[in-house]
Parts: structure tokens; C-alpha cells; sequence
């Protein structure tokens, strides 16, 4: 979730489409009037809405930079939305977020709209907004291509000092260069500033009480916004949960055993399809792709695509990107397939482009600068690169394939130039109606465990387990998810607490 080299978005494209539910709900509530003192002019605006292409509309929300200066400078919100089906049964605005953090929602609307449940379409506006700092919104923007390029390459599985000081360097760079462009911006990315700013956009779109499903970092906006407005809530679902009171750590290292998990069930379904290249039990596959990094540490593969060669990190990437979504596994056994047989990177090297949002000509999207800049901001962060290296170091006992490389990932934050004091602490959300918390139990970037512990700490959580592969569950097209969701979010009934589909 944290690093920016384990991005979890809500990886919708190459999911099936979902199917809706039929249900009934109450209609649409008076928008509210009351604003917090000094924010009448955001919480009163009516955004100008024009069409954008293929039935969505656009418009800008402005909110305040500093809460406690909203006279000061402002940020513009990019949103967009597919209006309602059937405005005579419309219940209101269904914001998303599909996570991140850094993902684009006004991307994810425009690929994902559809795939929402029917009804959903018919009695929602399905509302994507770009959080602040993020793509349309304000960016944070710190390094060039280049310069990614180069961190993303840089060896995160250290094996002495010297690689470990590369780290830091790489780490020290990519601080002091979002010092340098975007320091001004930087204290007021994080996610408590982006929680308020959808109680902004709530007013703005009309809306009395908030509708909201959030995808993966998504959750622990959602759940933010709970702890901030838990009277301001209507339904609220919260999709492969991440859990607010771990330390930055400690979610790193839960998230790298989480695709050790996705890895064994890669193996396993490698060895149950037959033919499987890399062994015949999920041991020997393992211990396959094992081998294959140690190796590739050594001597990086050749690529067919650019100059890069591709490193143990690059691979890595590319072996979580495909993890995500069960239906990129066979992509997975053809990447490696080629990496291992052939010594060609290529096909993992396009999986990690587009973890990373590279493009073909070498640019990024500023999703792996806005990550950074939200998470370091976020949670406290440990104080030198020795301390760091410690937890690097725990992760890799638990996590032999995936932990260095996901907790060297998020080094930059121990010499960010914004640094919190609060600490980590459950949400609970007191007050607030049934919030209905998602868990997939093989998920590899939001472990399962994450959902029980959210759905736990809510005084009014909701558990609904989808026994399943993949990062986040609505979007995977499974009809029981898609009908306990579609009903609680048109008629604000939770489903059975313990809910379980398969």
C-alpha cells in the first residue's frame, strides 16, 4: 500500500463486468446547508458541469489548501461522474476512490463507471474525483523519468553496505528533490486534508449524507473521513481494507506477506492447470522464481522494448503487478516463462511499467511522487537508514521474496522534509451508521487480516468476506459480493455481519 514500488489501485480493467441487483431505496435527502464556520463559500458552490466525452460530465471543486486558513490559497479538484440512468429514482452521488494512494478516481470513473452494479447506474451518479495532490488536482510532481527509472532499477534486496548506502542516496534524492518543487504543497497531502475535502465535495454535489465505496488505500481514506464525519454518512464500503492503527512498518511488512500468500496461490493454480513450467508442486515453483531473482541479482535480463536492463527489483515489480488479479496469472507464467528460459525481460518489464504508470516514452504520471508524498506525510516514519534497514530486514524473514523490496520501497519518508508526530490509532468511527468493510482472504496488497481488523475497530463495522484471489472484490464480477453491495449501498441495509461469499 505504502511503497511506492507496491502501488494498490483498484486494478478494474482487466476484471469481468459485474452484474447489477435489483432492490428499492429511499429517494434522494435534501442537500445539507450547515457548512463548518469560515467554509460556507466551498461547502456552498455549485460545480459547472460540462460534458467530458461518452455521456460523462466535468467540473472543478475548489476546497482550501490549509483548513485552518481558508481564506489563503486554494486546490482545485478535478471530479467527473456518469449521471444517474433514471433521475426519477435517483438517490443521489456515489463517490469512489479507487486508491492508491495516487491513483486517479477521475480515470478510474471513466474505465470502471460501467462496471458497477445496473441498478447502481440507474439510481447513482457514479462520481470520481482526483484527491489533492494527485493527477488533475494540484500534483505533486518530483522526479523525471530518468530519475524514476533509476529508483525503480536501484537494488532493494540489498546484500551489503554499499548497496544499502544506494539506497539511501536514491532515498535522499527523491526527498530533497519533492523538497525542491513541491514543498510548499507537501504538508497538506495527506490523507486527514483529503478526508475533509470530501466533506466538501459531499455539499457541493448535493448530497445530505455521503454515499461512498473506496478500493483498497481508498479504505483508509473512507475510514478517515468516518473518524472526521461519522453524522455525515449514509453507506459507506470499504474494499480490501488497509488497517489505520499499524505503524507505517508494520503495514509494509503485513503487505509483503500478503504476496508471499498471492505468490503460494499462483503456484498452486500453476500446478493444478498442468503443464506448469516452473515444477510440479507449489514448493518447487516457488522455490523456482526464488532461484530466478537470485540469479537475475547477478545479471539483470535484456529487454526488447528500450535500453533498461532488467533488474531483480524490476522483476519483482512485475511479478506483483501480475499478483493483483487472478486473470493476469497466465500473463504471469508467460513473463516468467520467458524471463527464465530465454534471459528476456521483456514481458515483466511491461508489468512493472504499468504498476508504476510508465509510459512508452518514458514518462510517468505523478502516481509514484503523489504516493510518496501522502504516505510519508501520513504516519511517523523511522528516524536513519539503520533503523530502516531493521525492518527491511524483519520483513525478508517473513516475506523471503517480497519483503526487502517492499519496505525499501517507502525509504524516501525517513528523509522527507514533512514529518508527523501522530501516531497510529484505530478508527472508530463512533456515531455513524453500518459501514460495511470488504476482505478478500488471498488478497495480496491488502491482507484479509486488515479487513477483520477494520470491521473490529468500527463501532458500527460490517464484515463481508469474499473467499477469493485478487486485490479488492466488488469489481471481480462475483454475484454474491455484487448483490450484498448493490443492496446496502441503494438501501443502506448492511448484510449479516460474517457475510461470506465464494
Amino acid at each position: 500500500m505504502r511503497a511506492a514500488r507496491f502501488i494498490s489501485v483498484a486494478t478494474v480493467l482487466a476484471l469481468a463486468a459485474v452484474t447489477g441487483c435489483e432492490s428499492s431505496g429511499d429517494n434522494e435527502a435534501a442537500p445539507s446547508t450547515t457548512a463548518p464556520a469560515g467554509l460556507g463559500s466551498f461547502y456552498g458552490q455549485k460545480p459547472s458541469w460540462k460534458g467530458c466525452g461518452s455521456g460523462f460530465e466535468c467540473a472543478t471543486v475548489q476546497v482550501p489548501l490549509d483548513y485552518s486558513k481558508p481564506s489563503g490559497e486554494k486546490v482545485g479538484l478535478s471530479v467527473i461522474r456518469l449521471p444517474a440512468e433514471d433521475k426519477s429514482s435517483r438517490i443521489g452521488s456515489l463517490l469512489t476512490n479507487p486508491g492508491g494512494p495516487g491513483g486517479s478516481g477521475v480515470d478510474f470513473v471513466r474505465q470502471a463507471a460501467r462496471a458497477f452494479g445496473d441498478d447502481l447506474r440507474r439510481r447513482f451518479d457514479i462520481v470520481g474525483f482526483d484527491p489533492r495532490g494527485v493527477a488533475a488536482s494540484d500534483p505533486v510532481k518530483c522526479n523525471t523519468g530518468p530519475q524514476l527509472d533509476e529508483f525503480f532499477a536501484t537494488d532493494a534486496s540489498p546484500d551489503d553496505q554499499n548497496e544499502t548506502n544506494k539506497l539511501g542516496d536514491e532515498g535522499k534524492a527523491f526527498a530533497q528533490r519533492c523538497k525542491t518543487k513541491a514543498g510548499t504543497e507537501l504538508p497538506y497531502v495527506g490523507t486527514m486534508y483529503a478526508a475533509r475535502d470530501m466533506d466538501v465535495l459531499r455539499a457541493a454535489l448535493g448530497d445530505n449524507k455521503l454515499t461512498y465505496y473506496g478500493a483498497s488505500y481508498g479504505t483508509y481514506l473512507g475510514a478517515s473521513y468516518a473518524e472526521q464525519f461519522p453524522k455525515n454518512i449514509r453507506a459507506l464500503v470499504l474494499d480490501g481494507a488497509v488497517d489505520p492503527k499499524l505503524s507505517s512498518t508494520e503495514l509494509l511488512i503485513e503487505q509483503a506477506k500478503g504476496f508471499e500468500t498471492a505468490l503460494r496461490a499462483f503456484a498452486d493454480d500453476c500446478v493444478k492447470s498442468g503443464g506448469c513450467p516452473f515444477g510440479n508442486s507449489a514448493d518447487a515453483v516457488i522455490d523456482k522464481v526464488a532461484s530466478f531473482l537470485t540469479a537475475t541479482d547477478k545479471k539483470p535480463l535484456s529487454n526488447s522494448r528500450d535500453s533498461r536492463k532488467v533488474t531483480e527489483s524490476l522483476a519483482v515489480m512485475g511479478i506483483a503487478r501480475a499478483l493483483y488479479v487472478k486473470e493476469y496469472w497466465p500473463v504471469l507464467r508467460q513473463a516468467l516463462t520467458q524471463a527464465m528460459q530465454k534471459s528476456d525481460g521483456t514481458y515483466l518489464l511491461a508489468l512493472a511499467d504499468e504498476m508504476v504508470e510508465r509510459k512508452a516514452d518514458g514518462s510517468y504520471s505523478n502516481q509514484t511522487d503523489a504516493n510518496m508524498a501522502v504516505n510519508c506525510v501520513d504516519k511517523p516514519n523511522p528516524p536513519n537508514l539503520a533503523t530502516y534497514g531493521k525492518a527491511a530486514a524483519e520483513a525478508k524473514k517473513v516475506a523471503p521474496r517480497f519483503g526487502p523490496f517492499v519496505v525499501w520501497g517507502g525509504l524516501p519518508c525517513v528523509y522527507w522534509p514533512v514529518q508527523t508526530k501522530q501516531e497510529p490509532k484505530p478508527v472508530t468511527a463512533k456515531g455513524a451508521p453500518p459501514i460495511v468493510v470488504i476482505g478478500t482472504i488471498r488478497d495480496p496488497a491488502t491482507p484479509y487480516k486488515w479487513a477483520q481488523s477494520l470491521a473490529d475497530q468500527l463501532s458500527s463495522g460490517v464484515l463481508l468476506t469474499y473467499d477469493g484471489d485478487g486485490h479488492t472484490a466488488y469489481l471481480q464480477g462475483n454475484s454474491c459480493i455484487t448483490k450484498a453491495t448493490d443492496d446496502y449501498l441503494i438501501t443502506a441495509d448492511p448484510p449479516k455481519d460474517g457475510t461470506t461469499c465464494r
